[in-house]
């Protein structure tokens, strides 16, 4: 006659075997998968302006503040603010209307202006940590006091990538200061739907490369044995011990050797067209740099990938301009203008603006309010501020919400960093209260208990 512990002791031993079943069986991790409902948009390319563009110097008009420049500002600030500020500081740009819709753009973007009948205007976008680190970290993984994982990284566990030799996620030029690897990580989700960084930001774009993509050393034959003898070593540990790190090594090996087959020709533009590279400012050292990201993400989207980011930060002045407000947002904005309006144009034109959603934002806004000996500076300003969507799905030529008359906070149709998220995932047909994975005995979402979808955007 067996005994409990006799049942218990072979039974354990099948376990192993059922998990090395189950992982021999299962499909590629990264293979595209059934959103929960039919998706607006298959992809997202994130256009990320490190440090804080001002919103009423940009997108979002605001006469009272023009009339009342030098004036205190007539109601309260926030109690807890990241420096001091003084009066009203009017916007050193001349605003004027474009489109049939006639949104009212900032000079400072002449180009993408030209394109407002196909952007969503988000105005009333607030967050809640004026500090650059906790504000990157709420941007991009919903939490700014806990390692959480980046939206890149939802997505990608979510619906997978279209093309399986590449990553769900890349990342291009990404700022390694205020959060770093955690901005573009995937943190307790399995590794390899963590972003894949080409490049940093202190690096030029046209070196930022992935590094060791061939091997001068071993054909791929030899790879590939290589891989299968130490995926069976692995394979052999995992019937004994079930390991999710273990498996997501596992996957992240298959992943890289088979990126070889397809990124050195994603990296290697020499075969666009001339035109193509003066659409996005490659003939201009000015606009040279981030033009060739924006270039580089239409390559990676066009061909699968699902989440595509471009960071536009360097070590010097970005779009934080606490001084010096009219010399830094000049020279910051004519570096992306072009590029930006180029990639719209390029996407629209190869009918991939449709199921593509470009999402622009900074990590929050600037005050309305003076700051610096100068008095030509504006403070962090989380409170209210403005992104904009352009494709997959959304409504072009509209303004969503507004900040008060001064831009101080949000105040109409306000939209909170996790209500931003649940209508980005919505828009690519996920249900955020349902894209959820356990961790340490709960479940976790990028939204975490909050987020409302904003229906309102919708095409």
């Amino acid at each position: 006659m067996t005994s409990r512990r006799d049942m218990l002791q072979q039974s354990a031993l099948g376990f192993g075997s059922l998990a090395l079943t189950s992982l021999l069986q299962a499909e590629n991790p990264l293979a595209a998968k059934r959103p929960h409902f039919r998706p607006r948009a298959k992809r997202v390319i994130f256009l990320f302006m490190k440090g804080g563009p001002a919103h009423m110097d940009t997108f979002e008009y605001k006469p009272l503040l023009q009339r009342d420049h030098g004036k205190p500002l007539p109601f309260d600030k926030p109690k807890v603010t990241f420096a001091k500020t003084g009066n009203l500081l009017a916007s050193p740009w001349q605003f004027k209307p474009y489109g049939q819709c006639g949104h009212m753009v900032s000079e400072l973007f002449p180009h993408v202006a030209r394109h407002v009948d196909d952007i969503c205007f988000i105005h009333g976008a607030h967050g809640t940590n004026p500090a650059h680190g906790g504000a990157l970290l709420k941007l991009h993984t919903g939490a700014d006091n806990f390692v959480r994982p980046s939206m890149g990284a939802w997505v990608g566990y979510g619906l997978g990538t279209e093309n399986e030799n590449l990553p769900s996620y890349v990342t291009i030029c990404p700022t390694l200061a205020h959060g770093g690897l955690n901005n573009w990580g995937s943190a307790f989700l399995p590794a390899h739907f963590g972003g894949t960084p080409i490049g940093n930001a202190s690096l030029k774009a046209k070196d930022a490369k992935v590094h060791h993509i061939r091997n001068p050393k071993w054909t791929p034959g030899q790879q590939r044995a290589q891989l299968d003898f130490l995926k069976q070593l692995n394979e052999d540990h995992l019937a004994d011990t079930p390991d999710p790190v273990l498996e997501s090594r596992i996957n992240s090996y298959e992943l890289a050797f088979r990126m070889q087959t397809s990124m050195p020709e994603i990296q290697d533009i020499r075969g666009e067209t001339e035109a193509t590279r003066n659409l996005y400012g490659l003939d201009n050292p000015v606009t040279e740099d981030f033009g060739r990201q924006c270039l580089m993400a239409r390559r990676f989207a066009e061909r699968g990938v699902r989440f595509v980011q471009v960071s536009h930060s360097d070590s010097k002045v970005q779009w934080d301009q606490h001084g010096n407000l009219k010399k830094g947002h000049t020279e910051k904005a004519s570096e992306v203008d072009k590029p930006i309006a180029g990639l719209l144009h390029d996407l629209k034109a190869r009918g991939l603006l449709e199921d593509t959603l470009v999402l622009w934002s900074g990590e929050f806004g600037r005050t309305p309010t003076v700051q610096g000996a100068g008095m030509d500076g504006r403070d962090h300003n989380p409170w209210g501020f403005t992104m904009w969507m352009a494709g997959g799905g959304v409504k072009g030529g509209f303004a969503h919400g507004a900040t008060d008359d001064y831009g101080f906070y949000a105040e109409r149709d306000k939209m909170h960093i996790h209500d931003v998220h649940a209508t980005l995932l919505h828009l690519l047909g996920i249900d955020h209260e349902k894209l959820t994975y356990r961790h340490s005995g709960r479940d976790f979402r990028l939204t975490d208990v909050f987020g409302h979808v904003a229906h309102e955007i919708f095409a």
